[in-house]
């Protein structure tokens, strides 16, 4: 997404050899003693622009319009780097592309109207105001570098499968269900926060492609009190989710009482009154207390009993997401021309 970001000193050490290679070259070719000088230092000076110039648009066009990302990768642009900040970085690069351009032009037509004997100092006068404008995007040129860095793990999605969100507190068996749900081998711990960022994996039931995604866990507290990776969580579910597994840990042994579950359970089905949710009781190979359990079943015909770590119960869920449709999220204002040239 993001190409290999130089540092000022390097893009000017560029496209100042470019230069002193162009001049170079230039100075083998006959040219008029009077105007040789000052053909060879606008050679030099024009060259290093265009070198520079070109490096900046070449991160520029790699770069996608933001705006044209699918809103899941808008929303994780957002909470990983912020799209403002991303913005005003590649504003900067395109002030400075045209800073140079400015530059060439004018130091062209000052070379043409003064003579060779002041090409020299013209030239070291434009060497300078070029490196001016090229240190002056430092930071932008450092935020597009972090940028790379962060996003270089950013998960591909497959936007035409039906996709299925696996949400829960942490160590309630989450990465555990997607590997025996998709073949997937995310790292499986019993230490909170163990799945970092968000895992995929895929499958196929009756030639419908089906995308699991084992979300972040989720904590019990309002959307904004929220860290990064929790975020990373509800932009999975907001954009990508045909259908929600909220799993339950009956045990509670992932630290967690089954009160505080079901109130993150409440928060999901508030935020996403609109996508259906299959619950799940993990951990039965655990013995729990069934009469204590039932206090947070709200509808039974939804619910499973499962467990995760033995296999027990996957055909069943297996069962229920082939009764799920993916969710029409194309806009109301956008019409079937539109569809059909995309």
């Amino acid at each position: 997404m993001i190409p290999t970001i130089p540092t000022p000193d390097e893009i000017l050490d560029k496209g100042f050899s470019r230069g002193k290679k162009a001049a170079d070259l230039l100075r083998t070719q006959k040219i008029p003693k009077h105007l040789k000088g000052k053909k060879l230092e606008e050679r030099r000076v024009v060259t290093a622009c265009q070198v520079i110039k070109d490096k900046l648009k070449s991160i520029l066009d790699a770069v996608p319009e933001i705006e044209e990302l699918h809103p899941f990768y808008q929303d994780y642009i957002d909470i990983t780097v912020g799209v403002d900040s991303m913005k005003q970085a590649l504003g900067a690069l395109n002030w400075a592309y045209g800073i140079l351009a400015q530059l060439e032009r004018e130091y062209s037509n000052k070379f043409k109207r003064n003579p060779s004997e002041r090409a020299s100092s013209i030239q070291r006068e434009a060497y300078g105001r070029i490196a001016s404008v090229v240190n002056k995007i430092e930071k932008d040129l450092d935020f597009l570098d972090f940028a790379k860095a962060s996003l270089r793990n950013m998960p591909t999605i497959d936007f035409d499968a039906t996709t299925i969100v696996i949400a829960g507190f942490p160590n309630v068996g989450k990465s555990t269900l997607l590997r025996q749900l998709s073949g997937a081998d995310p790292q499986v711990a019993n230490y909170p926060f163990t799945t970092k960022g968000i895992q995929i994996g895929h499958t196929e039931r009756h030639w419908k492609s089906i995308q699991f995604i084992d979300t972040p866990g989720l904590l019990d507290r309002p959307v904004l009190d929220m860290n990064d990776i929790e975020m990373n969580a509800i932009v999975a579910l907001e954009h990508l989710a045909d259908a929600i597994l909220f799993i339950f840990d009956g045990s509670e042994t992932c630290g967690f009482h089954l009160e505080n579950q079901y109130n993150l359970l409440k928060q999901i089905e508030k935020i996403f009154s609109e996508i259906p949710i299959i619950y799940l009781f993990n951990k039965m190979d655990i013995e729990q207390d069934e009469e204590y359990i039932n206090q947070f079943i709200d509808n039974p015909e939804n619910t499973l009993f499962i467990s995760a770590m033995d296999g027990e119960g996957i055909d069943k869920i297996n069962e229920k997401i082939d009764k799920i449709k993916k969710i029409d999220r194309t806009p109301d204002d956008v019409d079937e021309e539109e569809l059909d040239y995309y």
